[in-house]
């Protein structure tokens, strides 16, 4: 068992994995740092402070209608505590417009400095009778039948 787990960790794939992991949480960090230092002031100045945390639904009224939503898990009223539902929703949409601008960017820094992609070989030659597009390796044309013999 040992000598297969050793097998198994050893394989490219499950290091790979391992470093993608790592580089991603590290990456998490720097992308929450992002939003939460630099994106989400200026869209708290617009809009001013968005905290949907607070809100809940009352689903049991007989025990008394809670204040707030740390009044209700106090007393144990059961409720639907969907405002942070809605704050995480909005974090997210907001991660992850971070991140597509943040790796557009870096795609085009990458194709910048790759430069233009290589041409692919020509797969088909023109027959020489009817100008039609023939496969290389052709030795007669399929359209006007033209022996094209070693061409």
């Amino acid at each position: 068992m040992w000598h297969e787990f050793r097998k198994f960790i050893a394989r490219g794939n499950v290091i790979d994995l391992a470093v993608g992991v790592v580089i991603g949480a590290a990456f998490g960090k720097i992308v929450t740092t992002l939003v939460e230092g630099v994106i989400m002031p200026p869209i708290g100045l617009l809009f001013g402070p968005i905290d949907f945390s607070s809100l809940f639904i009352v689903l049991d009224r007989s025990k008394g209608i809670p204040a707030s939503l740390a009044d209700a898990k106090t007393k144990g009223i059961p409720v639907v505590a969907y405002g942070q539902f809605i704050n995480d929703v909005i974090g997210f949409l907001i991660v992850a417009v971070a991140v597509f601008l943040l790796v557009r960017v870096v795609n085009e820094i990458k194709d910048t400095m790759e430069g233009p992609p290589p041409a692919a070989a020509p797969a088909t030659k023109e027959c020489p009778y009817c100008a039609s597009a023939i496969p290389l390796r052709a030795t007669r044309c399929p359209h006007c039948t033209s022996d094209l013999g070693s061409r």
